[in-house]
């Protein structure tokens, strides 16, 4: 099972035991090729529900300092897309049988095709795509596609969406839409945002697909708050820090924020 159907039934799992689903973000090739599919493969056993694998660019405009300097360590030892296709095949060949859903940033995709991109990472056994710099407004051509190859194509929104934007991310958004907690970058915080159940009342009240947050999250304690409040989270920095101590490190993280998630 693969593509969107894979995420529906990730989130019906998860409803299943009252909680929100849990996607780990991880960019491939840090600290290097190897060590990167080693983290995802901890996470993966350490019981997450999917992930989001990052595609390393150059101008990460949306990241903030831990993942950029990650992906600029990928980048100098010369990590490029196909690597990061070839990568997902390799995940699939170790096991790992979570939703996988590559995150990564317009130009480099349009360099290398959309059409061709999107036949790959389906052929490699990925279930979906993220582009931070994609406007859904813009980004027909990337819907046509992914539909016709029944792929998970999502888009963001930010606090500062006014209710037609929240209209327009839903009606192009398949699988779920990605919520930004907060207007800036990716990166660890001591509190989450005081206003975060009031954008998120928002984003429901005019929306109906799943909602996952990102931005942020980086602790057991803050991902317990998710719990009521959206269909699932995401925890990047936190882990990619990790990483940098080895995969295990990644590994034992990544169980310890799924296990926070079963208790009351």
């Amino acid at each position: 099972m693969r593509g969107l159907h894979a995420l529906k039934a990730m989130f019906a799992n998860a409803d299943e035991q009252r909680r929100p689903a849990f996607l780990p973000y991880y960019p491939v090739g840090y600290p290097d090729l190897e060590s990167s599919l080693d983290a995802i493969v901890a996470m993966s056993r350490a019981g997450v529900d999917g992930f989001e694998i990052g595609i390393p660019f150059s101008d990460p405009l949306a990241d903030g300092p831990t993942i950029q300097a990650a992906t600029q360590r990928s980048l100098e030892q010369g990590t490029t897309v196909r690597d990061c296709v070839a990568a997902v095949r390799s995940l699939r060949e170790r096991g790992v049988d979570q939703p996988l859903l590559l995150m990564g940033y317009l130009n480099p995709l349009l360099a290398y095709g959309v059409e061709e991109f999107v036949a790959d990472i389906r052929e490699a056994g990925a279930d979906g795509l993220l582009v931070p710099d994609l406007p859904p407004d813009e980004g027909q051509t990337f819907c046509d596609i992914c539909e016709r190859a029944e792929m998970a194509l999502v888009f963001f929104l930010a606090p500062t969406s006014d209710a037609h934007r929240i209209r327009l991310v839903d009606e192009h958004s398949t699988g779920f839409i990605y919520c930004v907690s907060l207007t800036g970058v990716t990166g660890e915080r001591d509190a989450l945002p005081r206003d975060l159940q009031e954008f998120i009342a928002r984003v429901r009240a005019g929306a109906r697909n799943r909602l996952v947050l990102g931005f942020g999250i980086s602790t057991p304690g803050q991902a317990r708050q998710m719990k009521g409040l959206v269909d699932g989270f995401v925890v990047g920095s936190a882990l990619v820090r990790a990483g940098g101590d080895g995969p295990a490190a990644t590994g034992a993280l990544a169980a310890s924020l799924r296990a926070s998630l079963d208790r009351e």
